[in-house]
């Protein structure tokens, strides 16, 4: 049980520049994000996909999430992102599909006639990162005993 103690501890220290604070959490909350355009068609290419990327990108800097990955294919979005816990994931994509839905719209009249909204109501998100969840589970469960 020390072992781990003494892992996790040194793992923490040694990645300590992998987190990032605001002033009342030191953090580390990675997600991936997928989501699509209504239907599900294939309607982000070319310019459309050019001014998504810059949308998306503008937006994750305006509430200080860090993007790092994003790929844009014809029919949905991939987003690896950093975000602080207590704006939360959920605010962030609400944001992102917002902004980014009202913009497009507005400057790509095509995606009026051909869809009644940008995108779907729903969305895929997964932590990513951090040790296993097995060595998380075992730590927990022997803090009764230290």
């Amino acid at each position: 049980m020390l072992a781990l103690y003494c892992w996790l501890w040194y793992s923490l220290r040694m990645d300590l520049k992998n987190y990032k604070s605001n002033n009342n959490v030191v953090y580390s909350s990675k997600y991936h994000v997928v989501w699509c355009p209504k239907y599900r068609r294939s309607v982000l290419v070319d310019k459309i996909e050019f001014r998504l990327r810059h949308l998306i990108i503008e937006t994750c800097l305006r509430f200080r999430a860090e993007v790092i990955a994003l790929e844009i294919m014809p029919d949905h979005v991939h987003l690896l992102v950093e975000v602080d816990p207590q704006f939360g994931i959920h605010r962030l994509v609400k944001y992102l599909k917002g902004i980014s839905s009202h913009s497009l719209r507005k400057e790509f009249p095509s995606l009026k006639s051909r869809l009644p909204t940008l995108w779907t109501n729903s969305y895929f998100v997964s932590t990513v990162g951090g040790a296993p969840l097995q060595v998380i589970k075992q730590y927990v469960e022997q803090q009764k005993d230290v």
